[in-house]
């Protein structure tokens, strides 16, 4: 789908507030609020929208702790990387999970509410997972940026 100039003045300011009403949206970006709506729809139609949401605090709910562990499969056959994602997805906890070229297969972000509490997701979660061979947990001493989505625009996409 090719962007233009509106489209990603839209996107810019949904990704700063998602819930702006469809009439406040369309006079910001020069647009009647028929001509908006329809674009919105297009951009959801076609991807580039996958939802909206609320941004919780972790730290909030009593998630304080953040992991970023790196796990190392026996394997990276189609069948053991379909097994991990299956199981990995329905682990709570995790924030995040890619796959990954280098050392590793997999880098996962863990929400934890402390250290008993990631020693509890390490033991009944990631040990359990199949295929795993190597787990390596560091843990984040502060957060420093925590985007939601990517400069948008014809010069940063």
């Amino acid at each position: 789908m090719s962007l233009d100039r509106i489209d990603y003045a839209i996107l810019d300011t949904l990704q700063r507030d998602g819930r702006i009403s469809n009439a406040a949206l369309a006079e910001k970006v020069g647009l009647s609020q028929s001509a908006c709506s329809r674009r919105l729809d297009n951009l959801e139609k076609t991807g580039v929208i996958h939802g909206y949401h609320a941004k919780l605090s972790n730290a909030a709910l009593g998630y304080r702790m953040t992991a970023i562990v790196h796990i190392s499969l026996s394997g990276q056959f189609e069948k053991s990387l379909a097994e991990f994602e299956a199981a990995i997805k329905r682990c709570p906890n995790v924030l995040s999970c890619h796959l990954m070229s280098g050392e590793y297969d997999y880098v996962i972000r863990i929400a934890a509410r402390d250290l008993e509490d990631y020693e509890r997701v390490h033991k009944e979660w990631l040990t359990a997972m199949p295929h795993v061979i190597k787990i390596n947990s560091s843990f984040a001493l502060r957060e420093v940026i925590d985007r939601t989505g990517v400069g948008v625009g014809p010069d940063l996409a």
